[in-house]
């Protein structure tokens, strides 16, 4: 994120694909993501326009564009910088 650098521990996502039967095909329809991240305050404006921006600047995300959903929540947590 634009200038936001957090220690791999205060990163986490957890991704779940959706599968629906299409002409009796089981086919990818959509990927959700969910984060977990812990930011200092200061950042949290940089960190929510960062993410409002994800399907838009992911390379995956735009290769699926059309074909299969992508959607994205997030918990975010302030935590005092050490």
């Amino acid at each position: 994120m634009r200038g936001v650098v957090l220690p791999p521990a205060d990163i986490s996502a957890s991704v779940e694909g959706v599968n629906e039967l299409v002409d009796r095909l089981p086919v990818l329809t959509e990927i959700r993501i969910h984060y977990s991240l812990r930011i200092p305050p200061e950042a949290r404006e940089v960190v929510e326009r960062t993410l409002e921006k994800h399907v838009s600047k992911c390379p995956s995300a735009k290769t699926l564009e059309g074909a299969v959903r992508v959607t994205w929540t997030a918990d975010i947590e302030e935590v005092a910088s050490s």
